[in-house]
């Protein structure tokens, strides 16, 4: 009788697999690839390779654009009309961006779009290299820019359902937000290092170049296989002048109030990003006035709010399900509650841990609403209810800005963290409170869009 030595023995140990392991493997397996499941959609695929690349300019821009205005003025309040300008277009016109998005292709539209801030890259770039910039070009570059955006964001984030439609959305958008955050981390890192090299001006041009990639995958995007919405009878075309355009605009607004779901996320997304998502604005105080870690220090915690947020962004396309209002709300409030927290530290290893955490939490919320305005949206509708939805998540920077920054001039860094994080809970409380009729109107909602 043939026997087994021990060292056989443990490699059939070693081969023998359960069904419950199998059945583990094949899950962990299932979960990776449902992070990327969007990615399978060949025009989502064109569209999010070409930001993967432009998004890490724009960072680089961001800050080569800060550095260049205090080198060519050393006011902060020269910085603060910059940022001013690149958000008050969005305020005034993402409304009819909206509408525009659901009246034109919005390929065509984002095509245009995406141009325009190319040359407006290219422009800036060129004036820093010929030493002739400035300060006004700056700023009527910023207003050209924020106008553009004002038309660029509410038909990018309604043309995602196109691309993957209403199954893969969910993840779609958490990959677009994860990179967003990525390029966060790294644009900011690589343009420091670039200025200290060669200045601002390469910023600039690498920003204009990087254009290219999204403007190139639009343009190979298959439009047959675009989920291409349906226009319905009696729908208000923007193509009849002032009225017309007018009368879209109400059409939406109307859906929205007559809407306890939609109503009540944009109200409560809207009031806590008013009063909490004043990042720009509050790190650098932060960072310099309550915990005294200098510019380094500033870096470290503006990319750790930026890691909270890509761990975020991966974990709901890891997830891949549809987003509930309650959630929404929870996100809102654990957002706040770390706002106020965060106010109270002054070790800064701590406020790293804890402004990961705000990231981790903020991205959290507003994808998550994000995806269920679209989801719960007609497709004929979506461009309009998005505007809104960037109208009060963006547009509204400059208020909270301006708000916010007072706040701390008079009190401190500490006290305007507070008020903003005490604002933005009070504001998710409420939410949490009345909630019930926005989730009887969820199921409803879901069952009747098309």
């Amino acid at each position: 009788m043939q026997t087994l030595s021990s060292k056989q023995k443990e490699l059939t140990a070693q081969e023998l697999v359960t069904p419950n392991t199998v059945r583990e493997i094949e899950e962990a397996s299932s979960k990776r690839w449902r992070t990327f499941t969007a990615l399978r959609h060949r025009n989502f695929r064109l569209f999010w390779l070409g930001q993967l690349i432009s998004l890490i300019g724009t960072w680089m821009q961001t800050i080569g654009q800060s550095w260049l205005v205090l080198r060519l003025t050393g006011s902060a309040w020269a910085l603060g009309i910059v940022g001013a300008l690149q958000f008050v277009p969005i305020l005034f016109f993402a409304l009819f961006g909206g509408i525009l998005a659901d009246n034109l292709p919005k390929r065509r539209v984002l095509v245009f779009t995406q141009t325009f801030a190319m040359i407006q890259a290219a422009v800036l770039g060129v004036l820093v290299m010929t030493h002739t910039v400035q300060l006004w070009h700056v700023y009527v570059l910023a207003l050209l820019l924020g106008l553009t955006n004002a038309f660029d964001m509410p038909t990018r984030q309604s043309f995602v359902v196109e691309m993957v439609g209403r199954e893969d959305l969910t993840n779609a958008i958490a990959l677009n937000s994860s990179l967003f955050n990525m390029a966060r981390i790294v644009g900011p890192g690589i343009g420091g290092l670039i200025i200290a090299w060669l200045g601002e001006a390469p910023l600039f041009v690498i920003n204009a170049v990087s254009f290219v990639p999204v403007i190139a995958g639009l343009l190979m995007i298959d439009t047959t296989k675009l989920h291409a919405p349906v226009k319905r009878a009696g729908q208000v075309v923007a193509n009849k002048g002032v009225r017309g355009t007018f009368l879209s605009l109400g059409e939406g607004l109307r859906y929205i109030q007559r809407t306890p779901l939609l109503l009540l996320t944009i109200i409560i997304v809207g009031a806590v990003s008013l009063f909490g998502i004043n990042f720009n604005v509050m790190l650098p105080l932060f960072a310099t006035n309550v915990l005294s870690i200098g510019p380094d220090g500033y870096g470290f915690l503006s990319s750790a709010y930026g890691v909270g947020s890509l761990v975020a962004a991966l974990w709901i396309a890891t997830q891949g399900k549809k987003p509930i209002f309650k959630k929404i709300v929870l996100f809102c409030i654990a957002f706040s509650a770390l706002e106020v927290i965060f106010s109270f530290s002054k070790l800064p290893m701590l406020s790293f841990l804890i402004i990961a955490l705000v990231g981790f939490t903020q991205i959290s919320f507003s994808a998550a609403a994000n995806t269920l305005l679209q989801t719960v949206t007609p497709d004929h509708l979506r461009g309009r209810i998005m505007s809104v939805y960037t109208l009060v998540f963006v547009g509204t920077t400059p208020i909270g800005n301006l708000f916010i920054g007072g706040l701390a001039s008079a009190l401190g860094a500490s006290i305007a963290f507070l008020v903003g994080g005490a604002l933005s809970l009070i504001a998710a409380i409420i939410g949490w409170v009345i909630r019930a009729s926005a989730e009887q109107d969820t199921v409803e909602q879901r069952t009747n869009v098309r």
